[in-house]
């Protein structure tokens, strides 16, 4: 009974040993072939496991990256790391503690606070790839309201679709991100607007909408299980200028949701 307790041991002291700082060791139990602490060795295989693990944040968080370059980056990712191993073997489950970690980053390093905004992208590319990996569900169609009546379509819930996020940022998160995946750089650009965007997956593609406020209102009042006649009231009482047919176009078009319910059944 002793003996796997101690392979436990050993284990937790490898792995915790792989996302240390590299010292002049190697855990207990790796050696060489002449019976020796095998530095070296474990040295070669911790540096591929902490490229590796850069590389997968590198691949989830490209706009952030490329926000700071890929120096200040490989930074922040070496500390993020370090603090925050892998729990998965899945590594594109990787990093949702990534934007909380950039924020206290920026807020600790003074010459990087102008980057206010890079922990609102990084949570928009976490939601991203969230809503990508996320389960296939035939989203709503149009067919399914228009044979309701306009005060049973009032009374309509709606589910929302696995693949659809609503986040809202104190920044222009959601621009910021659009802008530096088409090319369109952030030259003249004011990043400083909050804004609220709608994550969906229509046919299989991502998108990423910004939302009024009023609109906002509306989807998430209706995500969190309102009916369709109180998200109206909600985005009317939000915004004067809230437009409940662009919103129900919105509502279908974006693929948010994936049936209806009615409140009076």
């Amino acid at each position: 009974m002793a003996e796997p307790q101690t392979a436990q041991v050993t284990l937790k002291g490898f792995a915790i040993a792989l996302l240390s700082p590299p010292v002049e060791t190697a855990p207990a139990g790796v050696v060489n072939p002449h019976g020796g602490p095998a530095v070296k060795r474990f040295g070669v295989y911790r540096n591929n496991v902490a490229v590796g693990l850069k590389a997968a944040l590198a691949d989830i968080f490209p706009v952030t990256r490329d926000l700071v370059g890929a120096n200040f980056f490989a930074a922040m990712a070496a500390e993020y790391i370090a603090r925050e191993p892998p729990r998965s073997p899945v590594l594109a489950e990787y990093g949702h503690g990534f934007a909380g970690f950039i924020a206290g980053f920026i807020a600790g390093f003074a010459p990087a606070q102008e980057l206010f905004f890079l922990a609102d992208v990084a949570r928009l590319e976490r939601a991203w790839l969230d809503a990508y990996h996320a389960l296939d569900m035939t989203p709503l169609s149009p067919e399914a309201l228009q044979r309701c009546s306009p005060e049973a379509l009032m009374a309509l819930t709606l589910k929302p679709h696995p693949a659809a996020r609503l986040l809202r940022f104190d920044s222009a998160a959601a621009s910021i991100f659009t802008r530096v995946r088409d090319g369109s750089g952030l030259e003249g650009f004011d990043p400083t607007p909050a804004e609220i965007a709608l994550i969906s997956r229509p046919y299989f593609d991502v998108t990423v909408m910004t939302l009024a406020p009023g609109k906002a209102a509306f989807f998430e009042t209706l995500m969190s299980g309102g009916t369709i006649g109180e998200a109206v009231g909600a985005g009317t009482e939000t915004d004067p200028q809230f437009d409940p047919a662009d919103a129900f176009s919105a509502m279908i078009g974006t693929g948010a949701f994936a049936a209806a319910a009615s409140t009076e059944e």
